[in-house]
């Protein structure tokens, strides 16, 4: 046959798929020599470790160093819709409509 041979009597090299770029992982391959993995039991976990002790400190100081990047950009957006919302008022209004009728008729 010219595509190859389909039976089973061919020579075979037993090897590893080693997974989709290279990771030993994915397709059920063998891992690689001198590839440590580490891993700590779910129940030996403390994700709230220090927390009440450091971590609301921790959470203080990074607030206070980023106020000044948050809170102004905050007031100028509030004070510009505060403007917004009072001209749009007072050009609703009967002194506004009679201040900028002619501006309409134009």
């Amino acid at each position: 046959m010219a595509g190859g041979s389909t039976s089973n009597g061919a020579r075979h090299k037993a090897t590893w798929h080693i997974g989709g770029w290279g990771n030993p992982y994915e397709g059920g391959g063998q891992p690689g020599k001198g590839i440590v993995t580490y891993s700590l039991s779910t129940n030996r976990q403390r994700p709230w470790a220090g927390f009440f002790t450091k971590g609301v400190w921790n959470s203080v100081r990074r607030v206070r160093n980023q106020v000044l990047y948050v809170v102004p950009p905050f007031i100028l957006a509030y004070s510009a819709m505060q403007w917004a919302i009072e001209r749009n008022e007072y050009l609703n209004s009967k002194p506004g409509r009679a201040e900028f009728a002619d501006a309409e008729a134009e």
